[in-house]
């Protein structure tokens, strides 16, 4: 299993989730994503939805310096 702090949980197949209602999601994967931030229209499976919904602030509230090399799972900003 993989932690990603600003993405899904990334967990070795084949997985089985079962939900806060109890329904079951299974899927034979070599390597799930597992969604975390609950805005996957695939919930519980990961559909990077995560990336569209970051604040392009940051969590300061400043812009990030324009050159500022990307952080690993960040996106790299266009002009």
């Amino acid at each position: 299993m993989v932690l990603n702090r600003e993405g899904p949980i990334l967990v070795e197949g084949p997985v089985e989730v079962v939900g806060d209602d109890g329904t079951t999601a299974r899927s034979d994967r070599f390597v799930v994503a597992i969604c975390t931030c609950r805005r996957s229209r695939a919930y519980p499976w990961c559909d990077t939805s995560h990336r569209r919904r970051r604040d392009p602030a940051g969590p300061s509230g400043a812009p990030p310096p324009r050159d500022r090399r990307p952080q690993d799972g960040e996106e790299e900003s266009r002009p």
